[in-house]
């Protein structure tokens, strides 16, 4: 309680109580001083040596305050604090003696005193700053030992010149961090409050923010730390802005609620993340609509480890469901988002069973299987091809397991009366321009028309051993919720340009003009969890994306706060180009998320309902027979004709550019008939 009401005090009542110490340990010096020379009985005699001990601080005191002494924050000073107290004890002794020797009828000071209170005095004030400082810091005596006389081999010269920016608590912990290594050399903290200004942590400066460009040219600085993790990502954007003009690489050390989790340590050093750049202000989740579909339930994840449904996993598990499955196709993504699970689990005590399960969605007697044996409640279902060209150079496979395995997969839920499906779907699938846009079209249209049907005759019946025209009764609902680009999930341009930034350039851009929607991978999972807590049958949930980023300027941002210059015909003479390379097969200017105007607002301010066109369940079956005969038969003209029916609105930017849909390579040979069936 007594620290807590010590660092809360203004900065000029700390400052206040710091110089009565000093002067209080001044004249207690003189004394001990007297007491170690004439002994102790001396001490009866105050006459001989209290108009002494009350002059030293009047002699002492005002270097200290001129020195910058003062301005010093306590618990975080260095060794450069002892030459600091040395100096201006001497240079206070030295005055003291010249007043001294120009007083008539002084009293005799032996000439041993000076040196033993000079002794005193630096002992007490220096070791008075230490005590301070592992009160208030709850530092071991070991690392304040260390840090005052500078040891850990830390070696300047060698050091990254750095400035910190943020000389908070925060900052003040990574300067401390940073300094007891070789890596960098902090040379001077930055912060906007200007209460900070002109004091000394640990031997460096607090400057106002306005100086930074002077500090790189007197300190040749070479990157800048953010050290608020506090700060929103708004906040965050603003800074950022402040230092996109300077020359400076710019980093940042890792967020609160990692530090806190144990994920990370504060010296962790990192690229700024694409949030912060963006500006985005994530809402916070509502609970209860978080726990509704997953609490003491059974759960399901498709596609568990890719980017969404890991991410997705993550979050769910820490909602406390009875069992979480993981259900995936490829072998290491499966072993290592279980691993990850497990760990967390551990970590906060979580008792939910997590099962890694290897299986595909386009076969429906594993699904069955799995469903039944772990009596599946919710199913998040996130499997599918997302990677616009791979899945334009592959439409086949890309319209089975897109459009085929979410098809197998609510249907095996509506055998096994599992009650909540959520499909994740994508803006890509409004007005698409490639397959993967218009299986993901498909897919929703799928669960609409299921939604429709109380009792419904399966598509492939036999697959679920179930006789063709039997019906099952459907009880599941579904939940289809569409959203845009996740920041930094596989196949996004964030980690490419990243990467094409540290190799020196060029910066791969397909249009100047090209725009998308963005979000935290964090953010869309929340919400599509939410978004499938509040469906009620085939709803369409849009998720609000904030504004469109222009994809030329998020890569010029990244060149700048990575310390180097745009290369283009006015600046010949930089760093980076950004090379245009042409739109992909299928890739659009600009994405939208509804097909018409006609999105509701629910009870969520970042969560839309749509209301689009449907199709009726044997229309739909239908139309998925001919297209399936269309694929087989490698009839494309005829699958660009179906998908352009007006539920689907399929506007291909060209033809369909399959692998197979060119001549085979000559080399190729007639497969026999027996292979062929």
């Amino acid at each position: 309680m007594i620290r807590e009401a010590f660092t809360r005090l203004p900065r000029s009542r700390k400052r206040l109580l710091v110089v009565t110490f000093d002067f209080v340990a001044i004249v207690t010096s003189v004394v001990l001083a007297y007491a170690f020379r004439m002994e102790w009985d001396y001490l009866r005699y105050p006459e001989n040596y209290l108009v002494y001990a009350f002059l030293m601080p009047l002699t002492t005191l005002p270097f200290c305050y001129r020195s910058g002494f003062y301005s010093a924050i306590t618990r975080y000073s260095g060794i450069e604090i002892i030459g600091g107290i040395a100096r201006n004890i001497g240079f206070g002794l030295i005055t003291f003696l010249a007043v001294v020797f120009l007083w008539p009828d002084r009293p005799l000071i032996p000439r041993s005193v000076p040196v033993i209170y000079a002794f005193f005095a630096i002992l007490l004030i220096t070791g008075s700053r230490y005590a301070v400082g592992l009160w208030l810091t709850g530092e071991s005596g070991k690392n304040i030992v260390y840090r005052m006389l500078g040891l850990n081999g830390r070696d300047i010269a060698k050091g990254i010149p750095i400035a910190i920016y943020g000389a908070g608590s925060a900052g003040r912990q990574l300067l401390a961090a940073l300094k007891s290594g070789i890596t960098y050399h902090p040379a001077a903290l930055i912060d906007d409050d200007k209460t900070l200004h002109g004091t000394i942590v640990n031997g460096v400066k607090v400057y106002p923010s306005e100086k930074v460009a002077d500090l790189v040219d007197q300190f040749h600085i070479q990157q800048v730390l953010l050290a608020i993790p506090s700060a929103s990502h708004s906040q965050r954007r603003q800074l950022i802005e402040k230092l996109e003009g300077i020359p400076i690489q710019v980093k940042t050390m890792p967020g609160l609620d990692e530090i806190a989790q144990g994920k990370v340590d504060i010296q962790e050093i990192r690229d700024v993340p694409i949030a912060d750049i963006l500006g985005r202000e994530p809402v916070a989740p509502r609970p209860e609509l978080l726990a509704k579909c997953i609490e003491n339930k059974a759960v399901m994840v498709t596609g568990a480890g890719g980017s969404i449904g890991a991410e997705l996993c993550r979050q769910i598990i820490r909602l406390n469901p009875r069992t979480l499955v993981l259900y995936e196709i490829a072998e290491f993504p499966n072993y290592s988002i279980h691993a990850e699970l497990e760990k967390i689990a551990d970590k906060l005590d979580i008792k939910t069973q997590v099962v890694p399960v290897m299986g595909s969605v386009s076969h429906p007697p594993r699904l069955l299987e799995v469903m039944n044996h772990f009596g599946i409640d919710t199913i998040y279902h996130a499997a599918a091809y997302k990677h616009v060209p791979m899945v334009e150079y592959n439409s086949e496979q890309g319209f089975y397991n897109n459009l085929i395995g979410t098809l197998y997969t609510a249907q095996a839920a509506i055998i096994n009366q599992v009650e909540n499906f959520v499909l994740v779907s994508t803006d890509k699938a409004v007005r698409p321009t490639n397959m993967m846009g218009a299986t993901k079209r498909l897919s929703e249209l799928a669960l609409q028309a299921m939604s429709e049907e109380r009792e419904i005759a399966l598509y492939r019946a036999r697959a679920y051993d179930l006789e063709p025209g039997a019906k099952v009764p459907n009880n599941t609902r579904f939940t289809i919720v569409r959203f845009g680009n996740v920041l930094d999930s596989s196949g996004s341009v964030i980690p490419k340009f990243r990467e094409q930034i540290r190799e020196g350039g060029p910066v791969t851009v397909t249009h100047p003009d090209i725009i998308r929607y963005f979000m935290t991978m964090e953010e869309a999972a929340q919400l599509v969890i939410q978004a499938g807590s509040m469906g009620e049958g085939g709803d369409v949930f849009l998720l609000d994306m904030g504004e469109p980023v222009k994809i030329a300027d998020l890569a010029e941002k990244l060149i700048r706060l990575s310390g180097l210059k745009l290369k283009s015909r006015n600046s010949p003479g930089g760093d980076i180009e950004i090379r245009y390379t042409g739109l992909r097969p299928g890739e659009k200017l600009y994405e939208e998320l509804l097909i018409e105007d006609s999105a509701q607002p629910t009870a969520h301010e970042k969560i839309y309902r749509a209301g689009e066109h449907e199709i009726h369940w044997d229309d739909f079956i239908d139309l998925v027979v001919s297209l399936r005969k269309a694929f087989e038969h490698k009839d494309h003209q005829t699958v660009v004709r179906l998908l352009g029916r007006r539920e689907i609105d399929y506007q291909p930017s060209g033809g369909i550019s399959d692998w197979l849909s060119t001549p085979p390579s000559p080399k190729g040979r007639e497969l026999p008939q027996s292979a062929k069936a």
